[in-house]
């Protein structure tokens, strides 16, 4: 596509403001003249080829064009007649250059907004740029519009009339068609006409539309006081705020499109979202917060880069009252529907507008978003992750897998409310669960190497945190190697328990015989667990038997402040009772003493606690312990009774999952 601009006029009516340079010339603002902002915008567009006609005063313009030093090919033509014509006679001059593909033709004393010309350009037809927004002037253009199309254009024309201004996008074959119509014009001599003159007689057929640009600024300076009334207008769109958010820590061409569309809108600001926004719904980030929004203010026409704490536009809305929100249209419909309508809300609070584009959809960035998950999965990522995700939400969930299905399971998960995702953080590798798939007593008879393969098939497809069941954590010369292992393999935390002798689970209480170790014993093991780590991410949480061996509050406060002081990066507080209020009454005087270390629960008996209650007061790390196996073997029973009751599987199929949704829980490998 070629621009095509006419600047071959005398400029009379602006006096001596064009005494010795065309009116294209004429600043309207600090750093620009109308000509220099419109070869600027046309850059900007992606525009490469312009054809200028020109008169008197040919060579200080194409001198000025060339002091520009934009990247467009620009093609001056003189109007050696320009004194005596009209600037039909100017386009026949340029016909040669001009005869081929679609053309984009305006005025030279035109000034309009970056909206208006990306509309024209992404129209897909040709059209003129039309307000039904504006007064129809006296002397100026107007267009009549019968039927959705433009029947004449001219100043006499008012009935059916817009305000109309010499900005056209012309597909190929019309703009060969007018072409050919003011060549004709021409040569019998009508060269004091306007081409539109030339226009109106092929209307009938020419499929030209009007395109409505509104309010928008579009305006021809003819005048000193059309110029103090433009500048004026162009201050206020050049002043205009716009504001984005992103979650994005890797950034494709359809991102830096969006983000150049926006920058000219206005005077761009950027929300960042932060890790512990990004990390409620969707995938850990891979970049944290201060190095994304260092990321995104080193591209060009971002004016501002700043903090957005949580999916709701409301609280950076009401702090910088953009003028305009941009965003893609991916959130008319769906979960983000919320915030949709709360951005809007806020918005009309104060006259802001919210602008959107069409969500694209880039391969690329799908396969980057493997490569992504792909290092999300590795050791080394993933070990430290669990302490990042704390430190930025202060509450993680995590729900216990025990095979490669149930990771993935645990991974995908979401639940979508209030205009964002709930998911589970990571995931809890019990003993419980781990030996009852393998139908073995939890008795610690499952071994070490035996736990590894499950942490390796889960590992293999999921990239969540994990934290894994060490049951007593075996002698001390043992769980240090234990230790060193799991953190090879990317494990994020161990558990241990309090307890020696033969493993017998919580869940029994005082039904069976059990035998806590003593505190100086334990002591000694957790020194020992985080003397042979060789990283700082690894956890080691000590968990506390006392309340389920009835031992009372104060022994479970002793150990634990001794178990802290042993190097423990965390505490787990058990209870077998459903009134939490023994698990409440020790976070209440742990945390008097100590604000610091995490806690952890594991809510199986006083499951009617919400994570708000745990957060409010003072837990860190809710554990679903074995719901996922609960849930499953009952499902599994029941289908297992239907077929021998019916002598077929038909009664059981409407409870099934059909088997090729669950193989789209299973990634597949590029």
């Amino acid at each position: 596509m070629k621009a095509l601009i006419l600047n071959s006029g005398m400029g009379r009516r602006m006096g001596v403001l064009t005494q010795s340079h065309p009116k294209c010339m004429t600043e309207i603002s600090a750093t620009d003249t109308i000509l220099s902002r419109q070869l600027r915008q046309l850059c900007d567009a992606g525009v490469t080829e312009c054809v200028m006609t020109t008169g008197d005063f040919h060579d200080v313009m194409t001198a000025y064009c060339e002091s520009l030093r934009l990247p467009l090919h620009i093609t001056f033509v003189r109007n050696p007649r320009c004194a005596e014509t009209n600037y039909i006679y100017s386009i026949d001059c340029a016909r040669e250059v001009l005869s081929d593909g679609d053309i984009l033709l305006m005025h030279g004393d035109l000034v309009f907004e970056n909206t208006v010309l990306d509309a024209v350009l992404g129209s897909g037809e040709s059209c003129m740029a039309v307000s039904s927004s504006q007064p129809l002037p006296e002397k100026d253009f107007k267009a009549v519009i019968r039927g959705g199309r433009i029947r004449e254009i001219g100043i006499h024309c008012f009935d059916d009339a817009l305000a109309a201004q010499p900005l056209y996008l012309l597909k190929a074959e019309d703009w060969r068609r007018w072409l050919q119509g003011i060549h004709e014009f021409c040569e019998r001599g009508e060269t004091g006409v306007y081409a539109e003159n030339a226009l109106n007689t092929m209307l009938d057929d020419l499929a030209l539309r009007p395109l409505d640009v509104g309010e928008q600024l579009c305006a021809e300076i003819d005048t000193a006081e059309d110029l103090a009334r433009v500048s004026g207008q162009l201050q206020q769109v050049e002043n205009r705020t716009v504001y984005m958010c992103f979650s994005a820590d890797m950034l494709h061409s359809a991102h830096f499109a969006l983000i150049r569309r926006a920058a000219r809108l206005g005077r761009l600001t950027i929300g960042v979202l932060s890790d512990e926004a990004v990390t409620s719904y969707k995938r850990y980030p891979l970049l944290p917060c201060a190095e994304r929004m260092a990321m995104f203010r080193n591209i060009s026409g971002v004016v501002r880069v700043v903090e957005q704490r949580t999916l709701s536009y409301r609280e950076n809305i009401e702090r910088y009252r953009p003028d305009i929100v941009v965003h893609g249209d991916d959130w008319v419909s769906g979960y983000q529907q919320p915030i949709r309508a709360e951005c809007i809300e806020a918005l009309n609070a104060y006259g802001g507008r919210l602008v959107e584009y069409p969500y694209a959809s880039d391969e690329k960035y799908r396969a980057l978003e493997q490569r992504a998950r792909a290092e999300l999965s590795t050791p080394d990522v993933r070990r430290g992750r669990l302490r990042r995700v704390l430190s930025m939400k202060g509450l993680v969930t995590v729900m216990e897998a025990h095979s490669g299905l149930t990771g993935l399971l645990v991974e995908h998960t979401a639940v979508h409310e209030n205009g964002g995702t709930r998911q589970f953080d990571a995931m809890w590798l019990s003993s419980l669960c781990d030996s009852t798939a393998k139908g073995k007593p939890d008795i610690e008879l499952v071994d070490m190497t035996s736990r590894f393969r499950t942490i390796d098939e889960i590992m293999e497809v999921t990239t969540k945190p994990i934290i894994f069941d060490g049951d007593t954590g075996g002698i001390t010369e043992h769980f240090v190697y234990t230790v060193r292992t799991l953190e090879r393999m990317g494990v994020s935390m161990v558990i241990i328990e309090d307890k020696t002798g033969l493993k017998k689970n919580s869940l029994f209480g005082t039904e069976v015989a059990q035998t806590q170790d003593s505190i100086e014993s334990f002591c000694r093991k957790i020194r020992a667990g985080k003397a042979a780590q060789k990283t700082r991410e690894f956890m080691i949480c000590a968990r506390i038997e006392s309340l389920i061996l009835e031992k009372g509050q104060e022994d479970a406060l002793s150990r634990a402040q001794a178990y802290t002081a042993a190097g423990a990066d965390a505490i787990m507080i058990h209870s077998r009772k459903k009134d939490p209020a023994e698990i409440f009454a020790f976070v209440e005087a742990f945390r008097a003493v100590d604000a610091v270390t995490p806690l952890v629960v594991v809510p199986t008996s006083f499951n009617q606690v919400t994570e708000e209650e745990f957060r409010a007061r003072g837990v860190n790390i809710v554990i679903y312990a074995n719901q996922l196996t609960r849930a499953a073997v009952p499902a599994m029973q029941e289908a297992a009774q239907s077929i021998l009751a019916h002598h077929r599987a038909l009664e059981c199929d409407r409870e099934l999952m059909p088997f090729r949704e669950i193989i789209r829980l299973i990634p597949e490998e590029d």
